[in-house]
């Protein structure tokens, strides 16, 4: 792994990243999600890690945990700032490329919880399962799966297994949930999910 050239404020409890979308029109159900899945890591004493933009889902959870008196911290690549609207209320850490919000995001984080997003959003999910079937991880990967947004992910991911290319293990590398208070309970398991062995398919 890379030399990180920055670095995020140590944290003595638990931490969580949420990944999600940064679009503005969105559904509302997924930002009211959002907002609710940031004050709810604050009632619980986590701190959220997330993308570091102020707008979409990414704002409103962060805006929310800050509001409840919750630890947050976003990690955004420099080029990114005249595109995305940053939220300077809270601890903010600016990085050279996308490659090192991921490993920050990563290295920070004890769990993972994945809301409604876009292409960006799926790219970081696809890279994280990828990560946890080469058995780099065992950290936990919640689908917060709001309205069924994720479930043609899971219809795809069902396929590649059906047609061999992905190992039938692997559908225990990530958990699913509907609802927010679920995906705050299942985060705070004390138990990291399962060690996937290594299939070369």
């Amino acid at each position: 792994m890379s030399v990180l050239s920055a670095t995020v404020a140590p944290y003595e409890g638990r931490s969580v990243c949420l990944f999600c979308a940064s679009s503005d029109g969105a559904d509302p159900a997924y930002l009211e999600a959002a907002r609710e899945f940031g004050a709810a890591t604050a009632r619980v004493g986590w701190r959220l890690v997330y993308g570091g933009g102020g707008v979409g889902l990414m704002g409103a959870s962060a805006r929310a945990a800050h509001a409840a008196d919750g630890r947050v911290v976003g990690i955004m690549p420099g080029f990114l700032r005249s595109r995305e609207r940053l939220f300077d209320e809270v601890e903010t850490v600016v990085v050279t490329s996308m490659h090192e919000r991921k490993q920050l995001m990563y290295d920070n984080s004890d769990a993972f919880v994945v809301a409604p997003g876009g292409v960006g959003t799926l790219e970081e999910v696809v890279e994280l399962l990828s990560w946890k079937r080469l058995d780099l991880h065992a950290k936990p990967i919640i689908f917060l799966n709001i309205k069924g947004f994720w479930d043609t992910f899971f219809t795809l991911v069902d396929h590649s297994v059906a047609e061999g290319m992905t190992p039938a293990s692997f559908l225990q590398a990530y958990s699913v949930c509907d609802t927010v208070e679920d995906a705050i309970t299942l985060m705070q398991q004390d138990h990291e999910g399962p060690v996937l062995r290594f299939d070369p398919r």
